[in-house]
């Protein structure tokens, strides 16, 4: 099963998206469900004049696991500051998202795409991608994958968003 799981992910990135996402774009109005909701869509223009961090993930991702400890620091440091997490899970089975979630827990809000079409929209390339938006609904910053070396970076750049008038 996982390796039709990543040779879905693999096709999804050879034939990615026209339009891709960069930086200085504004960011989608995707429609997306919370996770264990079948009605309640959200969508991230509803958060502007926030710090986004968007962060697409799936619970087959290795890397995965390691972010959410980081995500969960963030929010509970800044989200009195205007940072919002929002996690996007692109599991084909919202069970293995909620499987994945009783061994790493988020403390920030999780959403699902269940058809992708909010990662296609962002033409996500990796797993993890992070995408960093600004109190104005800017993308301003695009990261892939997630290591440890990697989190001063990502710190900065949001520290650097939240100072941002």
């Amino acid at each position: 099963m996982k390796f039709f799981r990543w040779l879905f992910f693999f096709v999804f990135l050879v034939i990615g998206n026209a339009n891709a996402m960069s930086v200085g774009d504004k960011v989608p109005d995707c429609k997306l469900r919370e996770l264990n909701s079948l009605s309640d869509t959200l969508s991230f223009n509803k958060y502007q004049g926030e710090v986004i961090y968007v962060d697409f993930w799936a619970s087959w991702c290795p890397p995965c696991t390691k972010s959410f400890p980081y995500m969960n620091h963030l929010h509970n440091k800044l989200k009195n500051k205007g940072l919002k997490i929002i996690a996007v899970n692109l599991d084909e089975v919202v069970n293995d998202a909620n499987s994945f979630l009783t061994k790493s827990s988020a403390d920030f809000m999780t959403l699902y795409d269940q058809d992708q079409e909010c990662a296609k929209s962002f033409d996500v390339k990796a797993m993890p991608s992070t995408y960093l938006v600004d109190k104005k609904g800017v993308v301003r910053y695009i990261h892939l994958g997630f290591k440890d070396s990697e989190i001063e970076e990502l710190q900065f750049m949001v520290n650097k968003l939240l100072a941002e008038k």
